[in-house]
Order: structure tokens, then C-alpha cells, then sequence
């Protein structure tokens, strides 16, 4: 009977809540800049059409994409063990895909040049050291890790056009929003939480949600146009 109970106890404790729902957008959308490639052929030859920039992209039904949806505070001090799969960061078009990416404290990231042309790879991480490497040729390779939390800012200085934003964490619990605008925060162990949403031109939202075990909660967020 003891056995059964321990292991009915360890059951409960494994158990998780999820925190779900979207980000919104109100007002006008603000019109994409084109982006200017003519300084290099290369990137011109890759994009049939005109690309834009990734700063703010409202979805076709109202959402907000790239916007960085994390557990700020409630974890208390529980510390979780990286993943072992690598976080691609890749040069494509020479664009950064993704634009916006979440990875964890001592997770690899693995930076990728597809392109048949020279890009620089700057972070501008404060707290984290800074790495600043060039990839002449297509297909090569480096990778990183950090440390620390931060979210900092990632760019090209051959070209300017080029931006993206990671985000550190010391836990597995982030996501980004993708073409839906919507995100999910899966297993979270039952407690009080801030969630935090982050947008690269329109700043922090902060909201509170408290998890049962094996539950489902719903934030929505909405950003509006200035």
C-alpha cells in the first residue's frame, strides 16, 4: 500500500498546468519599410519579390507576431537542465530566420550562414559576453551558449538591414508567436506566476496567472499602434 501511495504522490507532483492564448494588435498597422539590397547582388537574386522588415508584423486575423512570451516571475529559485537539441539561427536571403528566438541558459545555439555571401554575426548582449564573427562562405557553421538571462539584439555589419533578438532564460517556459499570434507555456508546476510579453518596438506587458496541476489558464495580450 505504501508503494502505491508514494507513487500516486509523485504522479501529482509531476503533473503541470498549461498557459495559453495570443497576442492581439489594436489600431492601424503601421506600413513595413522595404528593404534596400542593393549593395549586394547575392541577396538581391534571392527574393523574387521585395522583402520588408520583420520590426512589427500583424497577422491576417489581428494577432502580432515575433512577440516573446516568457514566465518573468513565481519559479522561485528551481533550476532546469537544457535541452540537448541545438537552437538554429539561420542567415537565409540575408535575412535572420527566425527573427525573434527564445533558447535556455546553457542550451546550444547553432548559427548558420545558407547564403552564397559574407555576413557578420554581432550580438550586442550585455550581461552575456559578446561574439562577433564573420561566415564568408555558404554553409558554415558556429555555435554559442549562454550563461546568463538577457534578450539583446543580434545584427550584421556588412548588412544593416539585417537585425533579429534573442532571449535567455533559466527555464524552458517562453515561446514565440508565430502567423496565428498565439502561444503556449506548457507544464508549468501549479503556483502564482507573472507572464511577460515583449515586443521589439512596442515594449513589455505584464500579467498574472495562477496554474493548478494539470490545468489550462488563458492570458490574452494586446499592443496597440502608437
Amino acid at each position: 500500500m505504501s508503494v502505491v501511495i508514494a507513487s500516486l504522490c509523485f504522479a501529482t507532483y509531476a503533473l503541470g498546468g498549461d498557459v495559453g492564448g495570443k497576442v492581439s494588435f489594436a489600431g492601424t498597422p503601421p506600413k513595413a519599410a522595404r528593404l534596400q539590397m542593393g549593395a549586394d547582388a547575392v541577396c538581391m537574386k534571392q527574393h523574387k519579390e521585395p522583402a520588408y522588415s520583420q520590426d512589427v508584423i500583424v497577422n491576417k486575423n489581428g494577432t502580432l507576431k515575433n512577440v516573446l512570451i516568457y514566465v518573468k516571475d513565481g519559479l522561485g529559485g528551481k533550476t532546469y537542465e537544457p535541452p540537448k537539441e541545438k537552437v538554429v539561427f539561420d542567415q537565409k536571403g540575408c535575412m535572420y530566420s527566425p527573427h525573434v528566438l527564445g533558447i535556455q541558459v546553457g542550451q546550444e545555439l547553432e548559427v548558420v550562414n545558407d547564403d552564397p555571401t559574407l555576413h557578420n554575426v554581432h550580438s550586442l548582449s550585455k550581461v552575456n559576453p559578446q561574439f562577433n564573427f564573420g561566415q564568408p562562405k555558404q554553409g558554415m557553421k558556429f555555435t554559442r551558449k549562454f550563461d546568463k538571462p538577457e534578450t539583446f539584439k543580434v545584427k550584421c555589419e556588412v548588412h544593416s538591414w539585417m537585425n533579429a533578438y534573442i532571449g535567455v532564460f533559466n527555464h524552458p517556459f517562453f515561446a514565440v508567436t508565430g502567423d496565428d499570434g498565439s502561444f503556449n507555456l506548457k507544464n508549468l508546476p501549479p503556483g502564482t506566476y507573472t507572464i511577460e510579453a515583449w515586443h521589439e518596438k512596442y515594449g513589455t506587458q505584464a500579467a498574472k496567472v495562477t496554474v493548478d496541476a494539470a490545468g489550462k489558464k488563458t492570458v490574452e495580450f494586446k499592443f496597440a499602434a502608437k
